[in-house]
Parts: structure tokens; sequence; C-alpha cells
């Protein structure tokens, strides 16, 4: 088994030496170790010419939700540049089994509050033209129920059979009206500054359904992971309101119960792989799946 990347305060000096041999940086270079991710090395490098971002993304195991994949963050980077919601891409390439993205570092703070914003700025993304050769992500419950029956097959705990007895009954079909998606748009990945958000970590985009970032970016455990508590009922009718796609909205509180259950699995997997902290999460999830009589 492949072991995680160590948590290094700077780059490895090779990796540092390749990126100098290529005029990305200077040997005497400064780094600051970015802790927002929970699954690369992220450093900021500090220059003359404006900040920048060395992601290194970590060889080990797949994430049961979320992909890790350099090559498809590259090509969003670069895809989307010109729309001023990403950071621009610099380079990309590989040092020894992991690969390597080189992007400007986006000024700002993670996403807190103003929830009509990130509304509109996930619209956005959807209305745009494909040209990104990505995945199919899930669509509809069917595909919703086999992917958290996956991630609930790696769980070792009571609570997983529990929470497998009480996947959501009511089916909801597939979507014709697909869209790329970012797969992963909780606070921590929304920059806020004052010419606006920036959209980062593109490392798990999809073909799929729209709902499934309005879901990622609603859940209450990836709020309060990222942000320290879940959306207010008010800050979630915002959210909706300012996407302004009345048909979608209607399918994602469709499918809400589907996203919640997953989502849930997904929670109680991490908890029992070392992240304990997202055993807050497992709760609040379970508390959208009532009647649920084993917590």
């Amino acid at each position: 088994m492949k072991r995680p990347l160590p948590d290094l305060p700077v780059p490895p000096h090779d990796l540092v030496e390749h990126l100098s041999t290529l005029g990305l940086v200077n040997m005497y270079a400064q780094f600051e170790i970015l802790y927002g991710g929970r699954t690369n090395r992220v450093w900021k490098v500090l220059g003359d010419n404006g900040d920048k971002v060395l992601k290194l993304y970590s060889p080990t195991l797949r994430n049961p939700l979320f992909r890790n994949d350099a090559k498809l963050e590259a090509l969003c980077l670069k895809a989307f540049g010109p729309t001023g919601f990403v950071p621009r891409l610099r380079a990309a390439g590989q040092y020894k089994d992991a690969h390597w993205v080189f992007y400007d570092h986006a000024p700002g703070t993670p996403w807190q509050n103003g929830s009509d914003k990130v509304g509109e700025l996930l619209r956005r993304l959807h209305s745009l033209p494909n040209t990104i050769p990505a995945p199919a992500g899930c669509n509809g419950s069917a595909d919703l129920m086999a992917h958290g029956s996956r991630i609930l097959q790696g769980c070792r705990s009571e609570i997983g059979n529990e929470l497998a007895k009480r996947q959501p009954s009511i089916p909801v079909p597939p979507t014709t009206k697909t869209c790329l998606i970012h797969g992963d748009p909780v606070a921590g990945n929304i920059l806020v500054a004052s010419r606006g958000l920036t959209l980062i970590d593109w490392q798990c985009p999809a073909l799929g359904d729209p709902c499934e970032d309005l879901a990622m970016f609603l859940s209450p455990a990836m709020q309060r992971l990222y942000r320290g508590s879940p959306l207010s009922e008010a800050e979630e009718v915002q959210f909706l309101s300012a996407y302004r796609r009345p048909e979608i909205v209607a399918r994602y509180q469709q499918l809400k119960p589907w996203y919640a259950w997953r989502m849930a699995a997904y929670c109680l997997w991490r908890a029992e792989n070392g992240a304990p902290d997202y055993s807050e999460g497992l709760k609040l999830e379970i508390e959208t799946l009532k009647p649920i009589e084993f917590i």
C-alpha cells in the first residue's frame, strides 16, 4: 500500500530543483504551507511577481466519494481561466509517483456568509459549455443508492448496518440535463475577495447532475467541517433562490434524502478511518433522515 505524503513544511528539495529548471521558482523561494486541504499537500510560493500555489497530489488509495485527479484539475483551470472564478494555471507535471499543479494564488478567505453569491457562482458554472473530458457523475436515486451502498460496504460498525436499512425509498429518475459540476464546492473551496468569489480544488469534476453541487454546498456535515456550523434555513433559501433554476431546485428537493443518506455513509467511513471530526457531521446528516432510532 502506498503511504500518504508526509506533512512537509516545504516541498521536497528535488521537486523544487525540478520546478527551478522549468523557470517556475528559484532555488531560494520561500514556501508557506497551506492547511485547507484534507488530502493533498499545498504550499503558497512567495514571490515578487505575485504569490503562487504548488499542490502535490497524494498517491494514496482513492477516496470513496471524492476523486483526486491532478490532470482534470489542470484541464479545468486552463479551460475556465477566462471566466475569472478559477485561479490561473501556470504548469502541471509529475514528481515520482505523484502529480503536481502550479497556479496563481487566489486572494481571499474561505467562504463564511452570503450564500446568494455562491448560488450565483454555481449557476454560472453550470451554464458554461463543457469542454472537459470528465467522467460521469451520479445521476438519479439508483446511482446514489449504489454509491452509498459501496461506501457502507467499507464501514465496520453496527451504525453502518443500521444506516444501510434506512436508505430513502422514493425513486428519482436520472436527468438528461447534465453539465460539468465541480464535485466539491464546500465552503473551504470557495474564496471570497473584493473582486468576487474564486472556486478552487478542481480535482473531482464530473459530467453530472447539477443537484450534486447544490447538495454538497448545502450539506450540514460539510458546512460544519469547513465553516463551523450548518446553514440556517434562511441561508439555504437564499442560496437556492439565487441559483435561479426552479426546475433544478425542485429536483434537488426530491433527491435531498438520497444525498443526505450517502453523505452520512461517507462521514461514517471517514470517522472509522482516522478522521474523528466527521462524527459530528454524521449526526447532522442522520438528523435529516428522521426517524432514525439508533442514535
